[in-house]
């Protein structure tokens, strides 16, 4: 995901994030009018859990065992476009180790993303066992404390869509929820790709769904720090905006926040109480009524 076109400073005043939630609810298109800054109110006592994991469903402590997914769909739209493949992983936290793994095709007439994914829908086609496997999925899915994907807010809508069984088991998202350690030299929000090559996986191929858990699988393997990786990601999180001039925005990029994205016409990220008393600048809470509409 890219962070989309960049704002330009007001020519009377310095840049700041604007009233997010009138932007939203009064129009969700761009205003040609400008709205002069103001903070959102306070959030409500409750905590909102990140989209991405439930802490009732799954705490540090009871991870043992890993289902690493991955997916790949001839777009990017549930409803309009369908899954094709998926790849997944069983992997033993304590053990480093995969456990079981499974990779299979459904049939599609018809495959928009073949460029991307290099599969042709004829191939979906051929003869294989792919009802079989999407049960032995299912029983790994039974087997896991935890789903984790590189993206999982992509991946995992494509679960109770068409074949594929809803999932109700927690999820961690590795790009999105995992704090990599800094001496790895990640960006803030890594691809597959570099996360595998900063922990010295051989990089093979691309964007085939089982080929990824697998560099997934082989960087938790090599992850000494796992443990308290997986602890972290798990930490209860909430979407907030980053409160900064123009001049200042490299702050935000560099410690993962997106422009635009997903809140219209602001950096925003989401964060744990630890990482937002980590910063070295300051940001506020999306009031929660925004932050689910945009989840």
């Amino acid at each position: 995901m890219s962070e989309g076109a960049e704002a330009t400073p007001s020519e009377t005043s310095s840049w700041e994030q604007a009233d997010l939630l009138s932007l939203v609810a009064a129009n969700p298109s761009r205003r040609d009018t400008p709205v002069a800054p103001v903070d959102p109110p306070l959030p409500a006592p409750e905590t909102v859990l990140s989209e991405a994991v439930s802490l009732e469903a799954a705490s540090a402590g009871s991870v043992t065992t890993l289902l690493i997914i991955d997916t790949e769909t001839t777009g990017l739209q549930p409803g309009r476009d369908q899954c094709i493949e998926v790849g997944a992983v069983l992997f033993s936290v304590p053990d480093r180790s995969v456990l079981s793994q499974v990779s299979f095709l459904m049939p599609a007439e018809q495959n928009p993303a073949q460029g991307v994914n290099g599969i042709a829908p004829a191939l979906t086609q051929r003869p294989q066992p792919w009802k079989s496997a999407l049960a032995c999925f299912e029983a790994m899915v039974e087997a896991a404390d935890l789903l984790v994907a590189h993206n999982a807010a992509f991946d995992r809508q494509w679960f109770g869509q068409g074949p594929l069984p809803a999932l109700t088991k927690p999820w961690l998202c590795s790009m999105e929820d995992v704090r990599w350690p800094a001496d790895r030299h990640l960006r803030a929000n890594p691809s597959v790709r570099d996360l595998a090559l900063a922990y010295e996986v051989p990089v093979w191929a691309a964007h085939r769904a089982l080929t990824d858990c697998i560099y997934l699988a082989q960087v938790f393997e090599r992850c000494e720090q796992l443990e308290a990786l997986l602890s972290e990601g798990l930490e209860p999180r909430r979407l907030y905006r980053a409160r900064l001039s123009y001049e200042e925005r490299h702050k935000a990029r560099e410690a993962g926040f997106r422009w635009n994205e997903p809140v219209s016409g602001a950096w925003s990220r989401r964060l744990s109480e630890r990482e937002v008393n980590r910063l070295d600048f300051p940001v506020v809470p999306v009031e929660e009524s925004l932050e689910r509409r945009i989840a």
